[in-house]
């Protein structure tokens, strides 16, 4: 990802991350059950043909209903730049939330694994705290790498948006 909508000229996007395939689970259960509920019937009489309709009908529709989340899980998006991290949750086809936050505002970063099946998929939590609340991020795909990361960065860059501030102030 070289640009985003509303970057800023000077901004630099460092990297990008999504959440853990394992957050689309609901779409995965929407394009399971129709089709599953839809397949009994010709399960049980497998001698009547419309009944394969049926079937296929039911999968049309869990196709639908899994889009439908992928949709929310491949444009929800959590940018990293060299001035602040951008949120970009997408809910459903036209619902956005967008939540910017600046690196110089970041007081502390920690990341949570869930038990065994956290360790066994390889998601977790990311916490990220700020001076006006935390931001929590969930179902993380490799949180110990992301929060490696992310401590870089405000390593390396959180600090630097208050330098020029400070001469501001000095004169």
């Amino acid at each position: 990802m070289e640009s985003f909508e509303g970057q800023r000229q000077d901004e630099e996007v460092l990297f990008f991350f999504r959440r853990h395939v394992l957050a689309m689970r609901r779409g995965f259960y929407g394009l399971l059950i129709p089709f599953a509920l839809a397949s009994i019937p010709y399960l049980i009489m497998p001698d009547t043909l419309w009944l394969l309709w049926v079937a296929i009908g039911g999968l049309g529709v869990g196709i639908l209903l899994f889009f439908f989340h992928w949709i929310g899980w491949y444009y929800s998006i959590f940018i990293v730049t060299n001035q602040r991290i951008q949120q970009t949750l997408q809910s459903g086809v036209f619902g956005k939330s967008v939540i910017d936050l600046s690196l110089s505002k970041i007081q502390n970063i920690s990341y949570n694994i869930p038990g065994f099946s956290g360790e066994v998929f390889g998601f977790g939590t990311i916490v990220i705290q700020t001076y006006v609340g935390d931001l929590v991020i969930d179902k993380v795909e490799k949180p110990e790498k992301t929060y490696n990361k992310l401590q870089q960065v405000i390593h390396e860059y959180g600090g630097k948006q208050t330098e020029g501030y400070d001469e501001i102030l000095e004169t």
